[in-house]
């Protein structure tokens, strides 16, 4: 068995990647998983509400509003988590 000379090594050409700016990449993220902005929105909304209620002196609204944000804040991490699982399980 006569072994030949090895086959010459080109690497292969490196990929090229558009430049992609903040908003396009934003929007393209918030299309392949809409529910983290959804949840990031609802978190600050429900937090912005709590503080008011917090100023305003009602305390009672104001704990149930940082209870609410708690809440708000593992749904959107669930989020989160799901999207990235979903795209794993896509790339596959």
């Amino acid at each position: 068995m006569a072994a030949g000379p090895p086959p010459p090594l080109e690497p292969s050409p490196l990929p090229t990647f558009t430049e992609e700016g903040f908003a396009d990449k934003f929007l393209r993220k918030t299309r392949e998983n809409p529910l983290v902005p959804l949840g990031c929105l609802c978190t600050i909304s429900v937090l912005v509400y709590g503080i008011i209620c917090f100023k305003k002196g009602n305390t009672r609204r104001s704990q149930l509003m940082m209870r609410a944000r708690v809440i708000a804040q593992g749904c959107t991490f669930a989020a989160l988590l799901g999207g990235m699982a979903a795209t794993a399980f896509k790339s596959r």
